[in-house]
């Protein structure tokens, strides 16, 4: 790998999921399980059937496009894209080219990875439909036209990426910019985020500013997972490497791959030359339309406060760590939570403690959301005055954590239930201690030749108490109470 540098380029497709309807029809737009039960003639392809534009979904577009920093159009056009796939009723797809502009042309977006800030330039970002989706089978394919006509956010980038790293760090930058921004919930799982990845390699030495200098580009289509993006850079940079090596590499062709989750191999598709003439040409049945500036100005002032934004009130206002900030803003979700219980007054610091440590692990133990558990904000920070102020100890806290998952009930309930209330109380407290030391004086000798016999009187206490004295407590009257004697 030290004689070669990578040239990674992402195409990344995430659906617009906070419309009402799809984009250019009036069926819903919302993820169901039953196939083919969210659709209209116009999904399915009708002759005769008209698209009308969803304002809300160009709005959507417009505001990410301002986002990444992009030059808006004066005019919005859409155009046809003819090609055909099983999965395309119409024989051709409404999308946006570069010629007239679509939403969003050179941007460019900085995004963190591994504790160091990059810099992405985007070539151009555009609003299309989305096809329907298919799955094959050894004897038959079926098709759920659900997904026909969603409307489909496309993000190019240029070749900027060094690494697998760097493309997921900008990969789950975007995500969280479509989460925060109220763009999509892109969630993989429904199958709202896919991406085509290009990978090549060249020489350590060449100028990477010059194309002829890059190597042949070999495109992954539709890896749907992250994870499945940083597997397949690794494997496709290693094949290529080992492609230079024994002398193949020029021979290779440009060409299409797919990422094969069994194999963890890409796999062979098609050749593809430069330039595939799909004939666009402009949307007869769509008219363009002027953007008003006054209306780019109003999106750009609706852009909510993003994850970057809040990650530096975390670190600035809140004292917290790079790393729990980062882990906070990770998942909106969580980042919600979390404002949710400074707003009502839990201690920044604390509150952090208990999401990025007991909570998060139980998520992740379960592969669970937060919205999957019977734990609210306000049910968070009683938990943690319960412990401010001396009612249960931390130790207690946790137990109480999950009592509230398994029982359903609030904090206060569980603990009444439990019969966990500390004892506080230093005038109940110390007569007990006076009388479990005075039982055991022949261990104060003992503890003055360094023998370490308190933990013995702390856990006599304990017993005595149920597991009920105050810790904090308890020790500084033991270890007053010793001192007398």
């Amino acid at each position: 790998m030290d004689k070669y540098k990578v040239l990674i380029g992402l195409e990344m497709h995430c659906e617009i999921s906070e419309t009402n309807t799809k984009v250019f029809s009036s069926a819903e737009n919302s993820y169901k399980d039953e196939p083919n039960s969210n659709v209209r003639p116009v999904d399915l392809g009708f002759p005769g059937t008209l698209p009308v534009v969803n304002k809300e979904a160009v709005k959507k577009a417009l505001m990410a496009s301002i986002i990444l920093n992009c030059k808006q159009p004066e005019f919005i056009y859409f155009e046809r894209k003819n090609y055909y796939y099983p999965d395309l009723p119409k024989g051709f797809q409404i999308t946006q080219e570069t010629k007239p502009a679509p939403v969003g042309i050179y941007g460019e977006l900085e995004y963190e990875c591994n504790g160091e800030m990059k810099k992405a330039r985007i070539n151009n970002i555009h609003l299309e439909e989305d096809a329907a989706s298919t799955d094959h089978y050894s004897r038959y394919s079926t098709i759920d036209y659900n997904r026909a006509g969603v409307p489909l956010l496309e993000l190019v980038t240029y070749p900027d990426f060094r690494s697998a790293d760097e493309a997921v760090a900008f990969l789950e930058t975007m995500r969280r910019i479509y989460q925060y921004a109220g763009i999509s919930e892109a969630d993989s799982r429904k199958g709202q985020v896919r991406c085509d990845v290009n990978v090549s390699i060249m020489d350590k030495d060449l100028d990477e500013t010059k194309e002829e200098n890059w190597g042949t580009k070999v495109e992954i289509k539709n890896v749907n997972s992250f994870s499945g993006v940083r597997d397949a850079i690794n494997y496709e940079i290693e094949r290529q490497i080992e492609a230079k090596e024994n002398g193949t590499y020029d021979e290779m062709e440009q060409q299409t791959r797919r990422w094969d989750e069994a194999s963890m191999t890409t796999i062979y598709m098609r050749g593809k030359v430069d330039a595939i003439d799909y004939k666009y040409f402009v949307e007869p049945n769509i008219p363009k339309f002027k953007l008003a500036e006054s209306w780019v100005e109003e999106i750009r002032k609706s852009i909510p406060v993003l994850a970057n934004e809040r990650k530096h009130t975390y670190i600035e206002e809140y004292g917290l760590s790079n790393y729990d900030a980062t882990i906070l803003v990770k998942e909106k979700s969580i980042s919600d939570f979390y404002e949710e219980t400074i707003k009502l007054g839990a201690d920044p610091k604390t509150s952090s403690n208990w999401m990025t440590t007991v909570i998060l692990g139980h998520l992740n133990k379960y592969e669970l959301e937060i919205k999957d558990i019977y734990l609210t904000p306000e049910y968070l920070v009683e938990l943690i005055n319960l412990v401010e102020k001396g009612d249960i100890s931390s130790k207690q806290s946790k137990e109480v954590f999950y009592k509230i998952l398994e029982d359903k009930k609030s904090p206060s309930e569980i603990v009444k239930s439990l019969g966990m209330k500390q004892i506080g109380d230093e005038d109940t407290l110390r007569p007990m201690i006076v009388k479990i030391i005075e039982e055991h004086l022949d261990l104060i000798e003992e503890y003055r030749k360094g023998r370490n016999v308190f933990d013995f009187f702390v856990g006599q206490v304990m017993k005595q108490t149920r597991g009920q004295a105050n810790p904090s407590l308890t020790a500084k009257i033991i270890k007053e109470e010793i001192d007398k004697r």
